[in-house]
């Protein structure tokens, strides 16, 4: 099945250098056979090297993107991929248990998007010991990798506070309280986006108070129910920022049945079908959309670098995009709020 390319928002002369390393690796092993890997692309040749992608959830379209990125990537460099995720980010034993099974499976390298910034650090380091490249995209830890690649969450949270700035000021409502909606706690890219959002919003706006904060445990429900209670019982909330889709769909959900999309701005992160229709229908006025289609492709080619004894960048950051009612049908930003989806195994 032919799977449909994304337009990459974001400079690309890191990536070109980086793609372009792997074709010459790719190359370099097409003198012994002509026989592929996993992937169907012309570098074939690489079938020696065997890289894991390990997501935070399969219950969630956001890392099915991811997915597509990297069976994208086996197919145009002939890497075998193999991809695995727990069913929800809840869930860190079992995603520690899979980067075991990679471990004793014998893999040349591991791209995963951890769970959490330090539970996954001593088997991360039983991996490396090993000899499995490991490549982190998203979340950071506390620990050695080959690289990481994901968004500087600081500034892509300063994007979402300052377009909360703008919203507020719009209705001409500068002080008050908004809810920061968060999915689970702990997590260093949700701390780092609620800081830089609390950074951008007390840049333009300095009279809203944003220490309000609820975790939702990444549940939709309990998301709408918290976002729900806040509404009912602080009328002076002026909004409510969302820092993953999560919580972006259950902020979506507690606005339109209280009907307060005109007076209550919503501004969430990332996307999928449901934030996509919220963002079309009003009930959420802005999405922080990050590319984890790019963290799939990009984190397979660097696994792949460091798999044969190559030196991929140290970081990779593809950036956040500003999706709103105006932009959003733009092909620049429509492929980024619709791309191409995968699920473990597939």
């Amino acid at each position: 099945m032919a799977r449909t390319r994304t337009v990459f928002s974001l400079s690309f002369v890191a990536i070109i250098a980086l793609v372009a390393v792997v074709a010459g690796v790719v190359v370099g092993r097409a003198t012994g056979s002509g026989s592929g890997g996993g992937g169907s692309g012309d570098g074939g040749a690489a079938s020696g090297t065997r890289i894991d992608v390990i997501i935070k959830a399969s219950d969630s379209s956001f890392w099915q993107v991811m997915l597509a990125g990297a069976e994208q990537a086996s197919d145009d460099f002939g890497i075998e991929v193999d991809t695995f995720g727990p069913t929800s980010e809840t869930n860190i034993d079992e995603q520690v248990q899979l980067v075991e099974n990679s471990i004793s499976r014998g893999v040349d390298g591991i791209v995963i998007a951890p769970n959490s910034s330090s539970a996954l650090d001593s088997v991360i380091e039983r991996a490396r010991k090993a000899g499995v490249k490991v490549i982190t995209v998203d979340t950071r830890v506390t620990t050695s990798s080959e690289g990481f690649i994901g968004t500087d969450n600081v500034k892509a949270g300063q994007q979402a506070g300052r377009r909360m700035c703008e919203l507020l000021k719009a209705q001409g409502r500068t002080s008050g309280a908004i809810l920061v909606e968060s999915s689970v706690a702990g997590i260093q890219s949700l701390v780092d986006r609620d800081r830089g959002f609390r950074q951008g919003l007390a840049e333009g706006c300095p009279g809203v108070d944003a220490k309000l904060q609820r975790y939702n445990n990444n549940d939709i429900n309990t998301a709408a129910s918290q976002v729900n209670d806040a509404l009912t019982a602080n009328r002076n909330l002026l909004g409510v920022f969302a820092d993953n889709n999560t919580s972006g769909v259950g902020a979506a959900r507690a606005v339109a049945d209280n009907k307060a999309a005109d007076r209550i701005p919503v501004v969430a992160f990332d996307s999928d079908p449901q934030e996509n229709a919220a963002l079309a229908n009003g009930t959420i006025d802005a999405l922080i959309v990050q590319n984890p289609y790019f963290f799939g492709y990009q984190g397979v080619l660097a696994s792949a670098m460091a798999a044969s004894g190559r030196t991929p960048p140290r970081e990779i950051d593809p950036g956040a995009v500003v999706a709103d009612q105006k932009n959003r049908t733009t092909p620049e930003v429509k492929s980024l709020l619709e791309p191409p989806t995968a699920e473990p195994g597939s």
